[in-house]
């Protein structure tokens, strides 16, 4: 999962510099003029959510149980945020002769690409809050007080370890 949202981060971010709208206008004494927007002028959001991945995996790392489920959710809808910035507006015809139309369409594409990365590391998340470990956990206390057990599965289990527990001093029957 941290390694879909690290890619899925570097995707939005790549999907932001590249060109998603293109036109001829009329540059008055230039002539015409091609005019390009990237993909960060015409879907703010991309930048902002490549950052969200990248904070979310930190988060991920961090934390644990519900709250790793919380984030996953918020990375996922960032996910789904991302694959409609690239589809809400895109056309695959009707262009004019000499505009980046490949880089048009890469850009969109990549931010689609992305979403899903960031999205199914979302989910990754949720599904396997319970059971990945959290950072931390390695130097956390143990338990103080161990489990009390019945007096009587003890006795048992000491002779069934071949111990006599009637034996004050400790050693084993022979």
């Amino acid at each position: 999962m941290v390694l879909a949202l690290l890619l899925g981060a570097l995707a939005l971010w790549g999907a932001s510099r590249l060109t998603w709208f293109a036109e001829f206008r009329d540059g008055g004494v230039r002539g015409t003029v091609l005019y390009r927007e990237t993909g960060e002028q015409r879907a703010t959001a991309l930048v902002p959510l490549a950052l969200l991945a990248l904070a979310g995996v930190a988060g991920l790392v961090a934390t644990g149980g519900w709250a790793r489920r919380v984030l996953g959710v918020v990375l996922a809808l960032a996910g789904a945020a991302a694959i409609w910035s690239g589809v809400a507006g895109v056309r695959f015809s009707g262009y004019a002769a000499g505009l980046p139309v490949t880089e048009m369409l890469l850009g969109r594409g990549l931010a689609v690409v992305a979403g899903m990365l960031v999205a199914a590391g979302g989910l990754a998340a949720v599904k396997g809050a319970g059971g990945a470990t959290r950072l931390g956990t390695k130097y956390a206390a143990p338990a103080t007080r161990k489990k009390v057990r019945d007096p009587d599965v003890q006795l048992w289990d000491a002779l069934s370890e071949g111990e006599d527990p009637t034996d004050l001093r400790g050693g084993h029957s022979e």
